[in-house]
């Protein structure tokens, strides 16, 4: 029904979504700021140094433990439900549907290319582009189909490290080449000079992106699948295991990434590794029902609900810190790229991260959307959308 072809009204957001989205936002910064604005990203894999202050060297460890890589496995799963959200959402037309929802994921391609290239070639919104579109078809299956899928691609990662790889990451001595000539241009280049290496770097860091687009495109068929079965909805029979999921989660996961981190556990480095990417996964779960769980009890949903009004405007304040940060560190800023160490790189993010946590209450108590999210459903829908929050409903696509 063409009727039903307009933006879900604020009033009517899921106030769960946006919290576990804004929360996991957090996480995405923490990491970005850390390892990929503050120093190159192939640091990384290069041997760890010793000889730096023991709160960076502490705060590294709990940010790999606790962060990395469970904050975006969240925003893979969000993107699912997202998308799932739209489907059920928009026309009974499936044409018409899967038109308007190739167009928002064109958008969001496009603005991921031009993030990627002229911003920062760490972007993740152009994977989440492609998974998408490959994940659409599935939208018009079960929900068992949807779980069966996600579940089995998800092992297939887990397992990947006994598999043969689908991509090489440089030498090692390549490896540290490049992160000193990353050091160099970044930390004192101006923009050309960045941008120029910037592209130069894009070779390199795809197999980074083939290594996780399994898991990518398997949380989103996941997160489709949780919201079918009624997780975000207020009373939903499935909220009752959201203490257990948030225990076993944590626990199991958590504890998984703490043995690993500290080589309490030697099986070889291809099963310590898929043990590795088990315990990220479970965290990142535990994280997100814990989450989804306080804003179910009265008592703990203002320890969450601070971060929808950011997990609304998630897509404007991802490209913000890009922006930023950018400024910071990079050569035609101030420079700092190289220069800072663990604890007051994070510093800078978390100053950032609660700027705009204020900024986007403000600008929602006048816009219905972020700019950026604005734009994206004016090129989804075709059609003028209303902006500041009094203005009148969306007009229809036809």
């Amino acid at each position: 029904m063409a009727g039903a072809e307009r933006p879900v009204a604020p009033s009517d957001r899921i106030v769960a979504i946006d919290s576990v989205r804004g929360i996991a936002l957090f996480g995405v910064m923490a990491i970005n700021v850390v390892t990929e604005f503050r120093v190159s990203i192939f640091e990384q894999f290069l041997p760890a140094q010793t000889n730096g202050a023991w709160s960076d060297r502490a705060l590294h460890s709990i940010l790999m433990v606790g962060i990395n890589l469970k904050a975006f496995a969240l925003f893979s799963l969000l993107f699912g439900v997202g998308l799932a959200i739209q489907y059920d959402h928009l026309s009974a037309s499936s044409s018409r549907r899967t038109a308007l929802l190739v167009r928002r994921l064109a958008f969001l391609a496009l603005i991921g290319g031009v993030h990627l290239s002229l911003i920062w070639n760490g972007d993740i919104l152009l994977e989440y582009a492609i998974a998408g579109l490959v994940v659409l078809p599935c939208l018009f299956g079960s929900t068992r189909l949807l779980a069966i899928a996600g579940i089995a691609l998800l092992a297939a990662f887990i397992a990947a490290p006994f598999l043969p790889p689908i991509a090489a990451l440089p030498a090692r001595s390549s490896m540290a080449q490049h992160v000193a000539e990353a050091t160099r241009i970044y930390g004192t280049g101006g923009f050309g000079e960045v941008l120029v290496f910037r592209l130069r770097e894009l070779p390199a860091i795809l197999p980074l992106h083939l290594f996780m687009f399994p898991r990518t495109v398997a949380l989103m068929l996941i997160g489709a699948a949780v919201w079918r079965v009624g997780l975000f909805r207020t009373g939903s029979r499935v909220n009752q295991y959201l203490p257990l999921a948030a225990v076993v989660g944590i626990v199991v996961g958590g504890g998984l990434g703490v043995l690993i981190a500290n080589n309490w556990i030697r099986l070889g480095w291809r099963a310590e590794l898929s043990f590795e990417r088990l315990g990220a996964l479970l965290l990142a779960g535990g994280y997100g029902a814990s989450i989804i769980w306080a804003t179910e009890i009265a008592r703990a949903r203002m320890l969450v609900g601070w971060a929808a009004p950011i997990g609304r405007m998630a897509f404007t304040n991802y490209l913000l810190q890009s922006v930023i940060f950018g400024w910071i560190f990079y050569g035609y800023g101030l420079g700092l790229f190289g220069r800072l160490g663990v604890a007051a790189a994070f510093a800078i993010g978390v100053i950032v991260y609660a700027s705009q946590v204020a900024f986007s209450a403000l600008w929602l108590q006048r816009y219905r959307y972020g700019p950026v999210e604005w734009l994206w459903r004016r090129f989804m829908y075709g059609t003028p959308q209303p902006f500041r929050l009094h203005e009148g409903r969306p007009r229809t696509s036809g």
